[in-house]
């Protein structure tokens, strides 16, 4: 080569960098890639956990709980005060075992335990407020997704109302 000429092209040297540069690229991004989609499988669950939670909830809330036209109080017998530890254990009347799809599959005690096919575990449990008593109710759901997963926990005041 004469003097004065350029090389045109490229070096391997320059490639090999250039390559390696790009694979270093590509993993980190395959890496980002399976977090998020992790991400969103748990932001998926989740979601679909407080939705659930919320249906017992507005089926609670939508429960009789007020005064008659007599000015006595009335009630449906599903918002009486739950027993203690309805949140964490399995009690009959406040569990449900639901599916991957929110479709009810039983309620009840463990033993025996929760059906097969349950996803979600939903627990609720229904108390008087300590400062009002007889006039106000402590609402809570509570959502499990099983194996392990994120809980969603709902909580309202039901007052008494003039029918």
């Amino acid at each position: 080569m004469a003097s004065g000429q350029s090389q045109n092209g490229f070096s391997i040297l320059e490639v090999l960098v250039a390559t390696t540069i790009l694979a270093v690229g590509l993993v980190a991004l395959a890496q980002l890639f399976a977090i998020s989609t992790k991400a969103n499988g748990r932001a998926r669950a989740t979601t679909f956990g407080a939705v659930l939670a919320g249906q017992k909830m507005e089926q609670l809330r939508g429960l009789t709980w007020g005064f008659d036209l007599a000015g006595l109080p009335v009630s449906d017998a599903d918002l009486s005060p739950s027993p203690s530890g309805t949140l964490q254990d399995n009690v009959a009347g406040y569990v449900d075992y639901l599916d991957a799809n929110g479709n009810a599959l039983g309620g009840g005690t463990t033993p025996p335990g929760p059906p097969g096919g349950t996803i979600y575990i939903r627990r609720w449990s229904i108390s008087p407020l300590p400062a009002h008593p007889d006039n106000t109710l402590v609402l809570q759901v509570l959502v499990t997704r099983r194996p392990a997963g994120e809980d969603v926990r709902l909580v309202s005041v039901k007052t008494r109302k003039a029918g």
